[in-house]
């Protein structure tokens, strides 16, 4: 395997956490990350930020709060 370097690891990055590059890339991006600890950090924000929203997208909406957002879509659909 050869590093891939910092450039293209953190180019990759997202594509490489959901494991959207071919399996080459894949090997070298994960070598580079074991080796680099700038990259290895980032790629850590990047899988907790994703993991939080994820999160975050599963909890439902207060009652009230979701009338208001629907009464609101209705009114503009209506004036248009």
């Amino acid at each position: 395997m050869t590093d891939c370097g910092c450039e293209k690891a953190r180019r990759d990055l997202e594509e490489y956490l959901r494991h959207e590059v071919c399996k080459t890339e894949q090997s070298d991006i994960a070598e580079h990350l074991a080796n680099c600890e700038g990259c290895r950090d980032e790629a850590l924000v990047a899988t907790t930020l994703t993991e939080v929203l994820a999160r975050a997208c599963k909890e439902s909406a207060p009652e009230e709060l979701r009338d208001q957002v629907l009464a609101k879509l209705r009114a503009v659909q209506a004036a248009h």
